[in-house]
């Protein structure tokens, strides 16, 4: 259990955020809030949350967490005017459980040190639905004391797995490439789905096959359901994607690795964002491949287990 000795703090309840400090609050772990849009966060209040007014207000606990949209974001917060070190009292951990750079998160961690702050880059895979059904995995580096002092939280946070990825930014490395990652095994589901249709399978068909081979995974499982009835609702944007694919594709270019499938992924997500509305989920990429294809797709109405549902038991 997580050790409830440490006050903690917690910045940003978006999808992710909201549903990571559900869990927390769930395990009688005391925790106070702060949102840029405080009445987002506010309904947690219900569940022992303690919302506050400005991120400097949450500089007294020993342990912050934090999971923003971008590397300014997190500099702004941690270190803008009203930051959260912006005043005497400082804590002595910093959790980031956001995706940026590694150029960008040393300059971060190297600003917090100096400040006498300890930095942990803990990037996660998955999103609000995974969070609510105990399925979210999480990779983090820094220094290892530090992070075991964080694990107790973290493994409540994201109980399918927490990896310990060595010093400084090696986490960042982590979820990158595994992003880099999610960007072609969408663009290899889509292809291969639309590939069957034609050809006369239905699209659930083909997908229930596929997940039931050694093909499938969790991933494949949690988006078959959208890729079969057109259900764009958004769990993460082409535009993410495409930031990550770029960050992955910068970190090949400095190291000389050759990345030709990541690189004509990109590509394509490029067109898809020229091609469909931003606020839908990068897996609309399916309607822009069916488009180049000649393809007019139509909702199948079926329903098609994602992997996430949570047990009745569970929501007890």
């Amino acid at each position: 259990m997580p050790n409830t000795n440490n006050r903690v703090g917690w910045i940003g309840t978006g999808r992710m955020g909201y549903a990571m400090v559900e869990r927390l609050l769930g395990a009688k772990v005391p925790v106070s809030v702060w949102n840029r849009t405080r009445s987002k966060a506010e309904p947690l209040q219900a569940n022992g949350a303690v919302i506050v007014d400005q991120v400097k207000d949450l500089a007294a606990n020993d342990i912050v967490f934090c999971i923003v949209a971008s590397a300014p974001d997190l500099e702004a917060v941690c270190l803008g005017e009203n930051g959260l070190l912006s005043g005497s009292s400082r804590p002595s951990i910093v959790v980031d459980l956001s995706t940026i750079g590694m150029d960008q998160s040393a300059a971060i961690r190297e600003k917090l040190a100096s400040k006498g702050v300890t930095f942990i880059a803990c990037p996660v895979s998955g999103n609000g639905k995974v969070v609510a059904a105990g399925l979210l995995s999480a990779v983090l580096s820094g220094p290892e004391a530090a992070c075991q002092k964080v694990m107790s939280y973290l493994r409540h946070i994201a109980p399918r797995g927490v990896s310990y990825a060595g010093e400084g930014d090696l986490a960042r490395v982590c979820k990158v490439a595994h992003n880099v990652m999610l960007g072609v095994v969408i663009q290899a589901m889509c292809e291969t789905t639309l590939l069957a249709e034609k050809a006369g399978v239905p699209r659930h068909a083909f997908l229930d096959f596929l997940n039931n081979s050694v093909m499938g995974s969790m991933f494949t499982r949690y988006k078959s359901s959208a890729l079969v009835n057109l259900d764009w609702t958004p769990t993460f944007t082409a535009a993410l994607l495409r930031k990550d694919l770029d960050l992955g594709l910068g970190m090949a270019r400095s190291m000389d690795v050759t990345m030709p499938v990541a690189s004509a992924t990109r590509e394509l997500v490029q067109a898809h964002m020229g091609m469909s509305s931003p606020d839908k989920d990068f897996a609309a990429l399916l309607e822009t491949i069916a488009g180049f294809s000649g393809m007019t797709l139509v909702s199948e109405n079926k329903l098609v287990p994602t992997g996430l549902e949570i047990p009745a038991a569970a929501k007890a």
